[in-house]
């Protein structure tokens, strides 16, 4: 069996137990402002459609037998049904609540995601405790970026939960534990169809690592939990429901070229339709389509990270291949909302001891927030001042490609490393 992939970065020391001291009460503090900064937001309206849309869903699992969620049109996997099924046994007030009205309900809607939060924080945190002040720095980046806690404890959407699957799926496999890590990964999967990319890198570096018996053992482990998770829902049939439910959403109702999403094709919207939505199912040639063209873009440069990770399945590499991943979808594919870069802001900052890594993460993250709050401005004056559209919207959505390219580029650099030896456990 393989074992032992490169942990941490490098211990270099408390220099005294008073500092170690002095670390975390930075890092205490910091996370008790993250926790009120969500308090405060948490019974706002946020994104008021979502959140109605959700809370109906929440309503129907609190009224119908549970194995029939998929009765009702969930554009969710299973692991957010069980999470608003604990949700909907917890707080009585969903069985007659049917949207968002009740800032109590509204609370309770966004708090799985502003918990994930926190642990997101924390394990980055974590992850670099071998360099404390970077450590505490890449901690506190998390729990108090305005980007993080705009998706999650105002808008009230769910990145934040298969983004932390995905993480300790990370922190598994660069320990050695590539089966464990799978099983994550299945769960990320099943939070939410976004996770898709992460199977990317993931599976270059399993192959990598494990070889084809290995990768087969990870396939088969991720594969077991996906179908455990999908165990109470079968009788009902489930997984059909669910297939159709996306295909309605993909196909029909977001069927455009970008919601809000700054990249290549929000761009093609900004000169050809003055900022409107474009239907991504137009010909382009025959039957070739603009959705077709973004699979086969996102497609190629999907095979670059597959490529560069299964060369040097390092650390490094795995980090930057998730987050170049996450790009490369939001940025070629289309039917893109604004806030499906969210997990290249959590995996780039794993590296934000290197300048060149540190220098874009800052850009992502100011890239992504603008995004944010032109897509849904929180006031009039914001809106006013943040145009979705126009010059903002055109340099935005050049700003992402050319970070895309960026954090792609130093995904190859890095598969130019040597990898480590591996070893027999």
């Amino acid at each position: 069996m393989i074992g032992g992939g490169p942990g941490p970065l490098p211990d270099l020391g408390y220099p005294t137990p008073a500092r170690r001291g002095t670390h975390l009460a930075v890092l205490g503090v910091g996370l008790l402002l993250a926790v009120v900064l969500r308090m405060i937001l948490l019974p706002t309206d946020g994104f008021r459609g979502d959140l109605d849309q959700f809370v109906l869903w929440v309503h129907g699992l609190a009224t119908q037998p549970f194995g029939r969620a998929y009765d009702q049109n969930l554009s969710f996997p299973p692991v957010m049904v069980y999470i608003w099924g604990v949700l909907a046994a917890l707080e009585p007030a969903f069985r007659t609540a049917t949207d968002a009205a009740d800032p109590v309900i509204r609370a309770v809607m966004k708090t799985p995601a502003s918990l994930a939060d926190l642990a997101i924080g924390l394990l980055v945190a974590l992850e670099l405790r071998g360099r404390p002040r970077w450590a505490i720095a890449a901690g506190l980046a998390i729990l108090l970026h305005p980007a993080v806690i705009d998706v999650s404890a105002w808008w009230g959407q769910y990145e934040s939960i298969y983004v932390l699957s995905g993480l300790v799926a990370f922190m598994l496999a660069v320990r050695g534990h590539p089966l464990p890590a799978a099983a994550f990964l299945g769960v990320a999967l099943m939070t939410k169809p976004q996770a898709l990319p992460l199977l990317v890198p993931f599976a270059a570096w399993f192959l990598a690592r494990g070889g084809v018996r290995g990768a087969a053992l990870a396939g088969i482990v991720g594969a077991a939990v996906v179908a455990l998770l999908w165990l109470p829902f079968l009788a009902a049939g489930g997984p059909a429901a669910y297939a159709r439910n996306l295909s309605e959403y993909q196909g029909d109702i977001f069927a455009v070229l970008s919601l809000r999403a700054w990249n290549v094709w929000w761009l093609l919207q900004e000169f050809w339709a003055g900022g409107q939505f474009v239907l991504d199912g137009t010909p382009i040639v025959g039957p070739l389509t603009f959705r077709h063209l973004g699979y086969l873009a996102a497609g190629l440069l999907e095979v670059v990270v597959f490529v560069a990770v299964y060369r040097s399945p390092t650390r490094r590499t795995l980090a930057l291949g998730l987050a170049a991943a996450i790009l490369v979808a939001f940025t070629f594919l289309t039917t893109m909302h604004e806030r499906y870069a969210f997990g290249a802001l959590i995996f780039l900052v794993l590296l934000i001891p290197e300048r060149r890594i540190l220098a874009l993460w800052v850009a992502l993250g100011i890239v992504m927030t603008l995004n944010l709050l032109a897509a849904i401005p929180p006031s009039e004056q914001i809106g006013a001042l943040l145009p979705i559209s126009g010059p903002l919207g055109v340099a935005g959505s050049l700003a992402m490609i050319a970070l895309t390219f960026l954090v792609l580029r130093e995904t190859v650099a890095s598969a130019r490393e040597p990898a480590p030896v591996l070893r027999a456990a």
